[in-house]
């Protein structure tokens, strides 16, 4: 079967004994990985057979910003950098991290954040979206449709800190800058859907380990309904599309919420603070689980035979109709075993 057809039937939630499966990792382990198999980065997926849908997304016109502006108060650090939003990347200590410098941070009124040059949606184009579409297809992969965020970008243009105390005292500020980012997204959502991908990539990480970062109401309120026009806008042009849906953490209270405003594939579903048994129960029937393999305990922790053994269950209990995906929770770190990433893959591979 190619991957095209145990993704329809994933989706279509029609029992399959072959579940996709797939791993990303950080630098340290994709050197250890080509060195000790002798392979090349770009054909690590083919080596272990892992999901590997065709990625694409709509053509952007190249903007000619001048951000430093913004940062005139600081002094850069040797290896930061502006990326296109406006926001100071500052690399971390740790491995893939990067620390953020907002751009809005010292914004003092809703006229400071309106002068901002924010990216708009005439920026976005077909290209040859279509055409990458239908080669894919014939060739029995998968094409999802990359879109992003809204919540998170907002918050880095503004400022973790500020878009929080804005959300109470600045309302405005927030509606403002969420709006701008939302416009972006029903362009792509638009372009994609026209383009006839199997489905789209969002997502905002809202919720910590225990709960939402903020109250239901604000997260109906600022975040849910945008993305609402965003999905509405992919299904009334293709009703099939496909919604994947990413936050890390705890995010319980509003799986319905999602499930009614489009949502169909719920990443990356943390066992470390979810009862993913308890969701499949009460959810399952209306979305595709993907993730349920946790990177804070069992990758990193656990012996190749509980992974496999874990693989198992998840299989039996989640995969029971067909609509699951495994993954890890998040990207691989540098601790974790070899053997255990070998042991994700033959616990996975098709029967």
């Amino acid at each position: 079967m190619t991957q095209l057809e145990i993704f329809k039937m994933t989706v279509n939630h029609q029992p399959n004994k072959n579940f996709l499966y797939y791993a990303k990792f950080t630098p340290f382990l994709v050197n250890k990985i080509c060195e000790k198999y002798k392979i090349k980065e770009d054909k690590i997926d083919e080596f272990f057979g892992f999901f590997n849908p065709v990625y694409i997304h709509p053509e952007v016109k190249k903007r000619e910003v001048d951000f430093s502006k913004y940062f005139i108060d600081i002094e850069i650090p040797e290896g930061a950098f502006i990326n296109s939003l406006g926001v100071l990347e500052i690399p971390a200590k740790y491995y893939h991290f990067t620390g953020y410098v907002s751009p809005l941070r010292n914004a003092k009124s809703l006229k400071d954040i309106e002068k901002f040059p924010f990216p708009e949606p005439e920026d976005f184009n077909f290209g040859d979206m279509k055409e990458k579409v239908e080669k894919a297809h014939k060739e029995g992969k998968v094409i999802v449709g990359y879109i992003g965020h809204i919540y998170e970008v907002s918050w880095q243009v503004r400022g973790y800190e500020q878009f929080l105390i804005d959300m109470i005292e600045n309302p405005s500020w927030c509606e403002y800058i969420l709006d701008k980012f939302t416009e972006i997204n029903i362009k792509k959502a638009k372009l994609l859907a026209e383009a006839g991908v199997d489905y789209i990539l969002t997502g905002d990480d809202v919720a910590n380990q225990k709960n939402l970062m903020f109250s239901n109401q604000m997260w109906r309120k600022f975040i849910k309904s945008r993305w609402q026009k965003v999905y509405e806008t992919a299904k009334s042009i293709e009703p099939d599309i496909q919604i994947w849906y990413h936050s890390d953490g705890n995010i319980e209270s509003i799986i319905g919420e999602l499930i009614d405003i489009g949502v169909t594939i719920l990443n990356p579903l943390q066992p470390e603070c979810l009862d993913i048994y308890k969701l499949k129960k009460e959810y399952g029937k209306y979305i595709v689980f993907d993730g349920t393999i946790g990177t804070q305990t069992t990758m990193p922790f656990a012996t190749p035979e509980q992974i496999k053994n874990l693989i198992k269950e998840r299989k039996e209990k989640l995969g029971i109709d067909g609509a699951l995906i495994l993954s890890p929770t998040h990207i691989l770190e540098p601790e974790v075993p070899l053997e255990n990433i070998i042991a994700f893959v033959e616990g996975c591979k098709f029967e």
